[in-house]
């Protein structure tokens, strides 16, 4: 033992100066995260208690590495321990291997999540034709072990699956200036994501006096007969041509977005439909799609429980359909590839 007139007696004592060389065997995590954890927090008690060990674990632990090692790590001043030298280059040390090994713990739980998961998905119906069939493709190509169900659902009821847990995710949409939009009634405990935004279109035959223009006013058709489509897209028509300052004569109504492209191309009215819902289907030869002077549009939203991202196969889900949802750069205005026949 050193004599007491040293002040700076060791905790472990009686080390040979010829001790063998050390390996990175006489390592290991456990006790590199109490050096850190000592070196951190300043004393055996308050390292104890970060680590949820009992202060005499915590001192066993030490002793046990200085014995492997044949070095001090810490030393006592009076009522007190520090880092001996050969104990701040652990501590300096282990704060790298410690991040590496929870890195590399998370990484292996984000692999068993993906490998084993459940998504619970609601979607709206022209979403269910034209993003959900891709969705589901790639991610049982690239994350096979992750079960989608799936729901069709309008947003509000989307939205409320989600809130009351019997949805993880819902893909939704919402108009500007929506006078009943679940994403702002309450949107606490929700996580609301735009994916794109869905550009309103108008359905033209191609027979029509202004099938030619790139863009068309809405003014312009104050005179037409006009095919309804799902109702949200009813009520954001009637907005709109309320603002020009006429109200539409609608003289069909259906949900079927192939029936409303049926019935213009006929030439029994023109209509409004989302870009989304005119993907979902593609156009017929006896058709054109134009946009409106205004541009107007509406919004496709990912919708999540908060927090609720952290779970690995929900996260991966999510991504895969971000990357989904971007509009198709080469669909012309005339023909948008697709097959089916769902609502908007």
């Amino acid at each position: 033992m050193i004599d007491a007139k040293h002040k700076h007696p060791l905790f472990v004592i009686g080390y040979s100066s010829q001790m063998p060389r050390i390996a990175p065997s006489d390592l290991d995590s456990h006790s590199l995260r109490v050096v850190r954890a000592l070196a951190e927090h300043g004393s055996i008690t308050a390292a104890a208690i970060a680590l949820g060990y009992s202060q005499p674990a915590v001192s066993q632990q030490l002793k046990r590495l200085e014995q492997r090692l044949g070095m001090a790590v810490i030393e006592r001043v009076g009522r007190t321990v520090r880092l001996t030298e050969a104990g701040s280059v652990l501590a300096r040390h282990a704060v790298a291997v410690t991040s590496a090994l929870e890195a590399a713990a998370g990484e292996l739980a984000e692999l068993q999540g993906l490998r084993a998961g459940r998504v619970r998905l609601a979607a709206f119906p022209s979403a269910s034709a034209a993003l959900v069939p891709r969705l589901l493709a790639v991610m049982a190509e690239r994350h096979p072990g992750i079960r989608i169900t799936y729901l069709e659902a309008e947003p509000p009821e989307a939205v409320a699956a989600v809130r009351e847990h019997r949805a993880d995710l819902a893909i939704t949409f919402s108009y500007p200036g929506d006078r009943v939009d679940p994403h702002r009634a309450g949107t606490e405990g929700l996580a609301v994501t735009a994916l794109r935004r869905d550009e309103m279109m108008l359905v033209l035959p191609t027979t029509h006096r202004l099938a030619g223009r790139d863009a068309v006013d809405l003014g312009d058709l104050a005179e037409e007969n006009w095919i309804g489509g799902c109702p949200r897209c009813r009520g954001h028509l009637l907005e709109l041509c309320g603002r020009q300052g006429f109200a539409p004569r609608i003289a069909y109504e259906t949900d079927n977005v192939a029936a409303v492209l049926g019935l213009v191309e006929a030439g029994i009215g023109v209509a409004m439909l989302p870009m989304l819902a005119v993907e979902s289907v593609g156009v017929r030869a006896g058709i054109v799609i134009r946009p409106t002077t205004g541009r107007d549009q509406r919004t496709v939203h990912a919708v999540t429980a908060s927090g609720a991202t952290r779970v690995p196969a929900l996260a991966a889900t999510l991504r895969q359909l971000g990357a989904l949802a971007a509009p198709d750069p080469s669909a012309p205005d005339s023909a948008v590839p697709g097959a089916g026949a769902n609502d908007a």
